[in-house]
C-alpha cells in the first residue's frame, strides 16, 4: 500500500489563509516555478530577505525533469533553509497546470499542499466535472485547489495554446459554486512564455473583465498566469552574448501591480526568471570561455534570479513584509 505523505509533515502550508490575507491586504503572493537547486535557493533567499510568503510551483514537466521525489525533498529543505536564513516564511508547494485527476491525486499523496487542475481546454461542463472531482479528493487532505476558466495563448512546458479566450464573467459564479475551488485562474490578456507580444504593441490586460469578475465573486481569490514582463535588458544581454531571442515584450509591471491591489492574490512569474538565469550564464561563458565549473556560472545565475525576484516582490506584487 502506498504511503501518503501529508504536506504538514514537510512543514508546508496550503494557500487558504495566505490568499485571504492577500485579498484583504491588496497584494499578491509570488508563485515562482523551480526545476533545480539554484532556482530554489534564489526563490527562498529573495523571499526571506523581503519577508514574503511564497508559492513554489512545480509543473508536470518539472516533475519529469527533476524527479518528483527530489523536488518534494527540495521543498521540505526550503522550509528549513528559510528558518536558517532567519525568517520562517510560509511556503506552499503547488502543482502548476495539472492536466488530469491522476496527476493531482499523486501530488496530493506525495506532499503537495496545493494543486491546479487545468480543465480550460475542455468543454465547460467537462471542466466543471473534472475540477469538482479533484476538489472533492483534495479537500479530504486539506489541500487547496486552483481551477481555470478561459484560455491563455502561448507556450509553457506542456501547456500550448495558439489563441486567447477571455474568461466570461457570466460563468465564474456558477463555476466556483459547482466545483468548490479555492481559487480561480482567469484569462484577461496575460500570455504564457517569453514571446508574448510584438514590440510597438501597447498591450493592456483587461482590467475591466477583472473588475466585472470581482463583482460576481467578491473577495474570491483570483490568479494570473503568464505574468512575466520580458525585461528588455535581459533579452539584450542574452543576444549580446550569443543568444538569438526574437523581439518580444511582456505584461507591463504597472498593470500587474494594479491587478495585485484587487482580488488577484497569486501571480505566476516563470519566463522572466528563465531570462535572468540564461543572461547570467551566457555572460559568464562568453566572457570566460575557459570556465567549466558549473558553480561559476550557475552561482551568478542564481544571484541574478534572486535580485529579479526581490524586485518583483517589492515593486510588482507588494508581498514584502507579509510573511
Amino acid at each position: 500500500m502506498k504511503k501518503i505523505t501529508g504536506y504538514k509533515e514537510l512543514g508546508l502550508v496550503n494557500s487558504r489563509d495566505l490568499f485571504a490575507k492577500a485579498v484583504s491586504g491588496g497584494y499578491a503572493i509570488p508563485a515562482y516555478n523551480f526545476n533545480n537547486l539554484e532556482q530554489l535557493q534564489a526563490i527562498v533567499m529573495a523571499c526571506v530577505e523581503t519577508a514574503s510568503p511564497v508559492i513554489l510551483q512545480v509543473s508536470k514537466g518539472a516533475r519529469s525533469y527533476a524527479n518528483q521525489t527530489l523536488l518534494r525533498h527540495l521543498a521540505a529543505g526550503a522550509v528549513e533553509y528559510a528558518a536558517e536564513l532567519g525568517c520562517k516564511i510560509p511556503i506552499v508547494l503547488h502543482l502548476d497546470h495539472g492536466d488530469s485527476f491522476e496527476l493531482c491525486k499523486d501530488c496530493i499523496e506525495t506532499g503537495f499542499s496545493s494543486v491546479m487542475i487545468d480543465g480550460s481546454h475542455l468543454s465547460y461542463d467537462d471542466n466543471v466535472a473534472l475540477t469538482r472531482r479533484v476538489v472533492e479528493y483534495a479537500h479530504q487532505y486539506d489541500v487547496t485547489v486552483e481551477g481555470e476558466l478561459g484560455v491563455l495563448a502561448g507556450i509553457e512546458d506542456d501547456v500550448h495554446a495558439a489563441t486567447h479566450t477571455y474568461t466570461e464573467p457570466d460563468q465564474v459564479e456558477d463555476f466556483v459554486g459547482k466545483t468548490g475551488v479555492d481559487s480561480l485562474a482567469i484569462a484577461i490578456g496575460t500570455s504564457h512564455g517569453a514571446f508574448k507580444f510584438k514590440p510597438g504593441e501597447d498591450h493592456k490586460i483587461r482590467l475591466d473583465i477583472l473588475a466585472e469578475i470581482e463583482k460576481r465573486i467578491p473577495g474570491f481569490p483570483i490568479v494570473l498566469h503568464g505574468a512575466s514582463s520580458v525585461p528588455q535588458d535581459l533579452v539584450q544581454m542574452i543576444n549580446a552574448h550569443g543568444g538569438k531571442l526574437k523581439d518580444a515584450v511582456g505584461i507591463g509591471e504597472d498593470q500587474l501591480r494594479e491587478a495585485a491591489r484587487s482580488a488577484v492574490c497569486k501571480i505566476n512569474i516563470d519566463s522572466d526568471g528563465r531570462l535572468a538565469m540564461t543572461a547570467a550564464v551566457r555572460k559568464v561563458l562568453d566572457e570566460k570561455p575557459e570556465e567549466f565549473d558549473p558553480r561559476k556560472y550557475l552561482g551568478p545565475a542564481r544571484d541574478a534570479l534572486k535580485q529579479l525576484y526581490m524586485h518583483k516582490i517589492v515593486n510588482v506584487l507588494g508581498s514584502n513584509g507579509k510573511a
